[in-house]
């Protein structure tokens, strides 16, 4: 496993314990829950690991720096 696929697994498995659903962009549904994590979503600075929402609104993105 690479580090970028170790660190990503322990963020989901850490978003997942906190109550969030993790979604790829493929099949995003910010509605789905309360607080959901968007893999890989596109901005105007380009990609972020992931995407957070809140009730259907963004409230936060963060990069993975390895």
């Amino acid at each position: 496993m690479t580090p970028e696929e170790q660190a990503r697994k322990q963020i989901d498995d850490r978003l997942k314990m906190s109550g969030w659903v993790i979604q790829d962009l493929q099949k995003v549904n910010p509605m789905a829950s309360l607080g959901v994590a968007v893999r890989e979503y596109p901005t105007s600075t380009g990609p972020v690991d992931y995407a957070l929402f809140v009730d259907g609104k963004p409230v936060g993105k963060t990069r993975w720096r390895g």
